[in-house]
């Protein structure tokens, strides 16, 4: 797929559907990044023109992709300040200097420190092993570094605190950090122009080299080639290497072997959803960043509806941010209420349902709802399956058949094996009965 042109006849079918104003003002600013494995991947230009887009514009653009290719989805991020293509220049650029780190001249958010991650019991472990990572790269005990969970947790936070951090230190040193997508797109760029050394020059020179969504990695079996070289070169050399992924290494699928057990040998640090006293931090600290005045009452009715991804909880507050600011109305109730209801439907302000469970379920073991109610026998999908159906059973109180019918079809033999193993497994595995008392918990709040 020309991803280019393709993105061209899409913003053409957006241009006739919208006004002209929200076109020209939010739909133009978007740059087509690439297509990876039917993901179809584009970049706001800023941290506010994301919040709005993905508040007001995704559905509509997504549904623009599927008409002309129904089985694409849609990603939308955030573009680095300064992250361009390779060129002579650039690479040029990049190389250390006495003057200045050269980290300084990576993709890296200055915004993302560690003083300004909100820590909480789901992520102490990851943000800990992170500024180990941070004040003593290269130690055999943390190298490399994998921090995993679901999306909008904090994982890219904490990359970019790291690299700050270094940043910021005495010792000068090479920063080098991409995000899979660019990693790629600078490889196929140096095959196109017959560049490979200068590719290696800017990978294979880092002191530090922190890679994130290194689940996209997934099909492309020459970058994956590339990257394991690249991972061998600096491992080798005690050089630092930290990745996100959405999910533990060894569920990862589509990943050469070779890869994956280089991974696997290294620290693995899971990120959880925030417990209600985090998420109110971190919605109490979004708002002092946006000079907003904003009740307790109402960060706490936000907190406790919007539970499972910190991006959803800060797009709320800017929400509000914005209709206050554009509509001179007071930050009440009512628009708070009307601003959830928004975001998660009116289900959001029900009782736990089906929706609730499945969707509580995906997040914590990193699998889609696509996949719970398909016909993957997988060992992971199969297993988060499985703790669907038990907390239906449990928490909702749900006929075993009526699981089923909700579960992709499955009898209600099926249901009760399900329900009989998770009860067993919880008894045996600590690791496994945190994760489910997670989703429990989350259910039982509304």
């Amino acid at each position: 797929m020309d991803y280019k042109n393709f993105w061209l006849i899409v913003a053409e079918d957006l241009k006739k559907t919208l006004p002209d104003h929200a076109y020209e003002a939010w739909i133009e600013t978007l740059s087509p990044v690439g297509v990876t494995n039917d993901i179809f991947i584009l970049e706001a230009p800023n941290q506010f023109a994301y919040d709005w887009i993905i508040n007001n514009y995704q559905d509509i653009i997504l549904s623009s992709l599927k008409e002309q290719d129904e089985k694409l989805q849609l990603k939308i991020s955030i573009a680095p300040q300064s992250e361009q293509s390779i060129s002579a220049t650039d690479l040029d650029s990049q190389e250390p200097t006495k003057q200045s780190n050269p980290g300084r001249r990576n993709n890296i958010n200055p915004n993302n420190i560690f003083q300004s991650f909100i820590e909480g019991p789901n992520n102490i472990f990851a943000k800990n092993a992170a500024h180990r990572v941070a004040t003593t790269p290269g130690s055999a005990d943390f190298n490399p570094l994998i921090i995993y969970g679901g999306v909008g947790l904090g994982k890219t936070h904490l990359l970019h605190s790291i690299a700050n951090e270094l940043i910021a230190g005495k010792k000068q040193l090479n920063v080098v950090l991409a995000s899979s997508e660019k990693f790629t797109n600078d490889f196929i760029a140096s095959i196109q122009e017959n560049r490979s050394l200068d590719f290696s020059k800017v990978y294979r020179k880092a002191d530090v080299l922190l890679i994130d969504d290194i689940q996209f990695f997934q099909g492309k079996e020459q970058t994956q080639e590339q990257f394991f070289h690249t991972f061998n070169d600096l491992y080798t050399a005690g050089k630092q290497i930290v990745m996100t992924a959405d999910r533990y290494p060894g569920e990862m699928v589509g990943l050469q072997d070779r890869l994956l057990s280089r991974f696997e040998s290294g620290l693995h640090a899971d990120i959880q959803p925030p417990d209600f006293e985090t998420r109110v931090a971190i919605l109490s600290t979004k708002a002092k960043q946006n000079n907003m005045e904003i009740g307790g009452e109402h960060l706490e009715k936000i907190a406790s509806h919007v539970r499972t991804n910190i991006r959803d909880l800060e797009s709320c507050i800017t929400k509000i941010f914005a209709h206050a600011t554009l509509s001179g109305d007071r930050i009440n109730e009512a628009l708070v209420e009307s601003i959830i209801r928004e975001r998660l439907g009116d289900q959001g302000y029900g009782q736990a349902n089906m929706q609730d469970v499945v969707s509580g379920v995906c997040s914590i073991f990193s699998v889609s709802q696509e996949e719970i109610v398909g016909q993957s026998r997988r060992k992971n999908i199969a297993q988060a399956r499985q703790v669907a159906a038990y907390l239906a059973r449990e928490v909702l109180d749900m006929p075993l058949s009526a699981i089923g019918v909700h579960l992709g079809g499955r009898d209600h033999t099926t249901i009760m094996h399900a329900h009989k193993k998770v009860a067993e497994l919880l008894k045996k595995d600590n690791k496994f009965k945190r994760r489910v008392d997670i989703i429990y918990n989350e259910l039982n709040l509304n």
